[in-house]
């Protein structure tokens, strides 16, 4: 081979450039790398051939060594799950291993190594968060490449892909020369991902629902505690009002008759003085320390004072029963005015004059209404509430200006066909914007 370079370039005066092997004395083989060119005269002719030769074993020995390396990092990596490719940014070509085709479920010679063919794979929507990670890589932003995206696999179906890569090597003016990097198939796990993501939304879903069931059952709750309390101050106003009646009915039955009975011995004491002006000394001395003329003045006074009294226990008495309405559990046809007067009734020690404010004017403009039909102890206990927030409000405002008026109005009218409209006014402060109650 060495003789055949060197007669090939003495005949045609071409220069060359060749490895040769040749047996050392030692019987090993050594590479050498020989080098030469023709020398010509005037005519044209050789006239000799200058050359070098080099030994180049070492070179060779560490060439087949890398060649070894080589071919064992692609068997590993045939053998793995991660697909390799290395990227020279200079030629624009990509090589991608077998692996990394056939991820996808393609055939090595379906995939052409050119960058276009890996764009052509990754999802749309995919695509400029890449392209952004890539670029923030090979402009030395950021340390490495890595980035999670989908690719087209050959059935038509998206693989996720998780990619890792790095500048291997740069020019002199720091631009990326080549670029290596693998894929790895993390479909299964971000299949996991999303079941463990639906679980945990459908778990909160549950639990939303667990908590506003909590929720409904504690203001049911709330609501029967209540009604349970409403039922037993019902039952126990009503208990009371009866237990009063009796005793009031007695005393309202008996005043008449009394203050007939008393007026009949004021009359009669009257005709004695009459006739008998002067009585024995023992009754003249009774008459003048009991006050005969002034007893007769006073005690009509007096019962009719015990009259009024009675008239107006009555009265309590009669709206406590009206305001409880036990007996009235169902819905019934009543006067609405009749709930209010015997809330009003209840209510009249909070209306009237306090030691810290005066009297709070009560004001009624009730319209013609007809009977409604209705729950009346519910209806009873909503006029109580509202005329308590707005006894309340009233105060509140007397203690903050003792010159401000201190009004209740009670508005009762026709809104329609069906309705009746009642409307309960004061002149407290009112209720805080929201913005305020924000504020604070």
């Amino acid at each position: 081979m060495f003789q055949k370079t060197v007669t090939l370039t003495i005949s045609q005066g071409i220069s060359y450039k060749r490895e040769f092997r040749f047996f050392h004395p030692s019987r090993q083989i050594i590479y050498v790398e020989g080098r030469g060119e023709a020398v010509f005269n005037e005519t044209g002719e050789v006239i000799k051939l200058l050359g070098t030769v080099m030994d180049i074993s070492d070179r060779k020995q560490a060439e087949a060594a890398l060649l070894l390396s080589e071919e064992r990092f692609e068997l590993a990596f045939e053998g793995s799950a991660m697909g390799l490719w290395d990227w020279n940014l200079v030629t624009a070509e990509v090589y991608f291993n077998s692996r990394w085709k056939t991820m996808l479920g393609y055939e090595v010679e379906e995939i052409e190594n050119n960058i276009a063919s890996w764009e052509e794979l990754v999802h749309p929507e995919d695509w400029r968060s890449v392209k952004a990670a890539l670029n923030a890589h090979l402009e030395g932003k950021e340390p490495t490449y890595e980035k999670e995206f989908r690719m087209l696999t050959k059935s038509g179906e998206w693989k996720w892909i998780l990619s890792q890569a790095k500048v291997m090597e740069r020019d002199a003016s720091g631009n990326p020369v080549r670029m290596t990097g693998t894929h790895t198939d993390i479909s299964d796990r971000k299949q996991a991902e999303a079941d463990l993501l639906l679980s945990e939304l459908r778990e909160r879903e549950k639990a939303q629902q667990l908590e506003q069931t909590l929720e409904y059952l504690k203001n049911a709750q709330s609501q029967l505690i209540q009604s349970e309390k409403m039922s037993s101050i019902g039952q126990m106003v009503a208990g009371v009002a009866h237990e009063i009646n009796n005793p009031v009915n007695f005393i309202y039955g008996n005043i008449l008759p009394a203050k007939q009975y008393a007026c009949d011995l004021v009359k009669l004491l009257q005709l004695y003085q009459q006739y008998y002006p002067e009585p024995v000394p023992e009754i003249a001395q009774e008459l003048a320390e009991v006050e005969v003329d002034f007893i007769a003045d006073d005690f009509p006074k007096i019962m009719a004072s015990m009259q009024e009294g009675a008239n107006r226990i009555k009265q309590i008495v009669l709206s406590l029963r009206n305001f409880s309405r036990l007996d009235e559990t169902a819905r019934k046809v009543i006067d609405i005015h009749e709930g209010i007067e015997s809330t009003l009734v209840i209510l009249q020690h909070r209306l009237q004059s306090q030691p810290k404010r005066g009297e709070i004017q009560l004001i009624k403009n009730y319209g013609t209404l007809p009977k409604v039909e209705c729950y009346p102890a519910q209806l009873n206990q909503v006029f109580m509430n509202l005329l308590l927030n707005a006894i309340d409000a009233v105060e509140e405002s007397s203690a903050n200006c003792t010159c401000k008026v201190k009004q209740i109005r009670i508005v009762t009218e026709l809104s329609g066909e069906n309705q009746v409209c009642v409307r309960i006014s004061d002149t407290g402060p009112g209720i805080r914007p929201r913005s305020s109650v924000k504020d604070l």
